[in-house]
């Protein structure tokens, strides 16, 4: 989107790929509608299911709660063709594309900056991060390592027609199936992504957990499965996203949400965002820098923040959680259904909301 958005804007555009396109991308592949509809274009060619209404169980406890929308709450895509899809968009508007290209090194130099690859070494104004939780683009540019990674683990899997017939027809979150974490079930074209994930860093047998989370799903029979395992920064960096012309986006800025650990609808605003700072403020580094910084506070830093405080709850404290789902829980899943379809906002006095049915939660 960053490449896109640039190249949508006349400037000149090298997208980089490590790998040959289309390639497989760790990611349970579910796209929330407000990520879907700032998308300047459709993508109904790449979305393998819709799902217009949503599930969400507690672990050892009745709470349960269900959300319907006549929009599709959650499209869900693989990330090999929609990837595919984004960079064929960003070509339409004049972005190059060097495939099987690795970033080595990289230098200011008195014309911008010099990113040494192994093609050879590019001339460029700016630079920017879109490379994931691994995020080369961070390390060569001075970043050291400040957001909080969390573990996630991930399953590709072909099951019976009788278990996927039962499965296919609902999005499922199931919080507490992974200690301080969820497990979830997004049926795609023909299979299931299956995941299990803890939203706090600690040494854990994510395994014990799946396989726990396929009995209570009634899966009688695995044709096949691909187990991927992967790292989601739920916590952004704490020394900023751009410096030195070189600026983050997405996972490499920390930007995955700390409440669902979801991370494409941020990943290709922030991308948007950052071209756009750029663009605008070409001649003047400094001034794109903080134009970044400031589109990033009012569109999504400021969500990431509330949302990390109903994370905290959610998983952290499940006692007070469990009193606020007994007094407030459909409503609230409502309200959060809202917000991810793009429908609504955190709202702005969230804290005081949250102590005055909490008065001990003090520290938040």
């Amino acid at each position: 989107m960053a490449a896109y958005k640039a190249a949508e804007m006349g400037k000149s555009v090298v997208l980089i790929e490590k790998e040959k396109l289309p390639r497989y991308k760790t990611c349970g592949g579910g796209l929330v509608h407000r990520g879907r509809v700032r998308l300047p274009f459709p993508i109904d060619e790449v979305i393998e299911k819709e799902y217009h209404e949503l599930e969400v169980f507690f672990e050892n406890s009745s709470h349960f709660f269900t959300a319907k929308r006549n929009e599709p709450i959650i499209s869900m895509v693989m990330r090999d063709t929609f990837d595919q899809f984004l960079v064929k968009k960003a070509l339409e508007k004049g972005a190059e594309l060097l495939e099987q290209t690795t970033a080595l090194s990289l230098e200011r130099s008195d014309q911008g900056l010099i990113l040494g690859t192994s093609e050879g070494n590019i001339q460029c104004q700016y630079l920017i991060g879109a490379d994931g939780v691994l995020s080369i683009t961070a390390k060569m540019g001075g970043w050291q390592e400040s957001r909080n990674l969390i573990p996630a683990l991930e399953y590709e899997v072909v099951v019976s027609d009788e278990d996927y017939n039962r499965l296919s027809h609902k999005v499922r979150f199931d919080v507490d199936a992974v200690p301080d974490g969820y497990a979830w079930c997004f049926p795609k074209n023909g299979h299931l992504s299956l995941g299990v994930g803890t939203l706090k860093k600690q040494k854990i047998d994510l395994k014990k957990y799946y396989k726990a989370y396929l009995e209570k799903l009634g899966i009688k029979e695995i044709i096949s499965s691909e187990p991927h395992g992967f790292q989601i920064p739920v916590g952004q960096r704490k020394d900023s996203f751009s410096k030195n012309r070189v600026f983050l986006t997405g996972d490499a800025a920390g930007f995955a949400d700390p409440l669902t650990a979801e991370g494409i609808s941020n990943a290709l605003l922030s991308g948007e965002l950052a071209a756009l700072a750029i663009v605008d403020n070409f001649h003047d580094e400094v001034a794109a820098s903080n134009a970044y910084q400031e589109l990033l506070e009012k569109q999504i830093l400021s969500d990431l923040g509330s949302s990390s405080i109903i994370a905290f709850i959610c998983y952290a404290q499940p006692a007070i959680r469990n009193m606020l789902l007994k007094r407030f829980g459909q409503k609230g899943c409502e309200i959060l259904t809202d917000i991810f379809m793009g429908k609504k906002a955190f709202p702005d006095d969230l804290k005081r909301k949250i102590k005055s049915h909490v008065p001990l939660l003090k520290f938040i």
